[in-house]
């Protein structure tokens, strides 16, 4: 791919070689401010933007985020209850039955270090 050819993807085979043209910049970062580092740039740009339009990862929900943090650091239940402050509270957000809130989130965000965005919802919905 020559620095003229940049557009956006308009196919999959688009995409493809580009993914092929840009790998051998990882493993040999061209100099700053060359011709090649633009081409890399542009080619990076152009790839984060189609696989954005086309492979978008869905945002987990929070009591997803709860509970892969609780299980990755092989929290309990009782650790969860001892951040939340109450053990309904804390039962009804792991059933589903409760959205967390935001003091929820605070306390989650300060004790376990889940970045509060993690722990928001999908505004949308």
């Amino acid at each position: 791919m020559k620095l003229d050819d940049f557009k956006t993807f308009q196919s999959e085979a688009e995409y493809q070689e580009a993914l092929i043209a840009v790998r051998p910049f990882f493993e040999r970062e061209p100099a700053e401010g060359t011709d090649a580092a633009a081409h890399f740039d542009a080619l990076v740009l152009l790839i984060e933007e189609y696989e954005r339009r086309h492979f978008e990862i869905p945002r987990a929900k929070p009591v997803d985020v709860v509970k892969s943090v609780m299980e990755a650091n092989n929290y309990s239940r009782a650790d969860l209850i001892a951040v939340i402050g109450s053990k309904s509270r804390a039962a009804d957000l792991l059933n589903g039955k409760r959205e967390i809130n935001l003091d929820q989130i605070r306390k989650l965000s300060k004790a376990w270090g889940i970045p509060a965005g993690a722990l928001v919802g999908d505004i949308a919905a």
